[in-house]
């Protein structure tokens, strides 16, 4: 705990210090409101990411129960593969998050002629169901990573509300006490003074 001066140069130190946190704080208690409401985007964006994967499954049982052969499936891993997922940056709130772009597959070339015919629009759904996955993992690393910075910000709020300047506004208190008694006490020994003096003289 920091040593308390009791002088003016003291409570103008505390008073300029008080002035800067009162100013900080609105725009900590701003950052952590837009924190929490792009914590709350991205938990909708993942519910909306899992519907449309859950639509998107929906829509193609007319033909997955395809996939329940083991061999179908192990012949669309080894067409497909997961080349690179493509993300850029963005900031958020201050927050610097990856953003989704795209995912580069790899595709084994295949002769259309040989293969079934459904092959083509298996892999172009899983391709489809991946991406959305892959987004998901992304938004899921944003939601993260703005957690983390909520988690600063409000623990710099609290410093600011509960400690800072609470603190700051008791020292300027103390210093006030004391400057005003220092004050009442030199009055009180020049009245003294001045008495003595007239006693003197006369």
């Amino acid at each position: 705990m920091a040593v308390v001066k009791f002088t003016k140069t003291a409570l103008k130190q505390e008073r300029d210090a008080l002035k800067q946190f009162t100013r900080f704080l609105p725009t900590l208690q701003l950052k952590k409101q837009q924190l929490q409401l792009e914590m709350r985007h991205c938990l909708e964006l993942i519910a909306q990411n899992e519907q449309k994967e859950a639509e998107m499954k929906e829509s193609l049982e007319s033909w997955t129960y395809l996939f329940g052969d083991s061999d179908i499936v192990s012949r669309i891993r080894e067409n497909l593969a997961v080349r690179q997922v493509i993300a850029g940056k963005k900031s958020i709130a201050g927050v610097v998050v990856p953003s989704y772009e795209d995912v580069d597959f790899s595709v084994k070339v295949y002769d259309i002629f040989w293969e079934d015919p459904w092959l083509d629009d298996a892999l172009e759904a899983v391709k489809n169901i991946v991406k959305i996955q892959c987004e998901r993992d992304i938004i899921r690393e944003q939601h993260r990573l703005i957690a983390n910075e909520l988690r600063t910000t409000a623990q710099r709020v609290n410093l600011f509300e509960k400690v800072k300047i609470p603190a700051t506004k008791e020292n300027i208190r103390r210093i006030q006490i004391y400057l005003g008694d220092m004050d009442t006490a030199a009055v009180g020994r020049s009245k003294i003074a001045k008495r003595k003096l007239q006693e003197t003289a006369a």
